[in-house]
């Protein structure tokens, strides 16, 4: 996956913004405020850190030594640091972007949650 797939990944959700509250490398991807995904897209590797069920986290961890760490400067229970190289299928990459922004969207108040289905 290129640094322009993944960001064109993480823009497809309804209600994403891009914000670099950090610095201006690093793009935060946000919906209604609340992070799930940051990343520094000229990064080499090219990695991204995702919020992750705790239990998926250390199971994807342990089935992807290496390329699936415990998230970087974050919640370590919560968060991944995914290597998005080549070396991991693309699919699975999407899965945990998706899981990430729905893991996200669960959490925030059932108004915005409602919002968020409207067209």
């Amino acid at each position: 996956m290129t640094p322009k797939e993944l960001r064109d990944l993480c823009m497809s959700f309804n209600a994403v913004v891009e914000e670099f509250p950090f610095d201006p490398d690093t793009s935060v991807f946000k919906v209604l405020g609340k992070m799930f995904a940051l990343s520094r897209l000229d990064g080499r590797p090219l990695t991204v850190n995702l919020k992750c069920d705790p239990e998926d986290a250390i199971r994807l961890r342990s089935e992807h030594e290496g390329l699936i760490v415990p998230g970087y400067h974050m919640n370590k229970r919560h968060w991944n640091t995914v290597t998005v190289d080549g070396e991991l299928p693309d699919r699975l990459v999407r899965e945990l972007v998706e899981d990430s922004y729905d893991l996200v969207v669960a959490g925030l108040p059932r108004a915005e949650r409602l919002r968020l289905d409207r067209p």
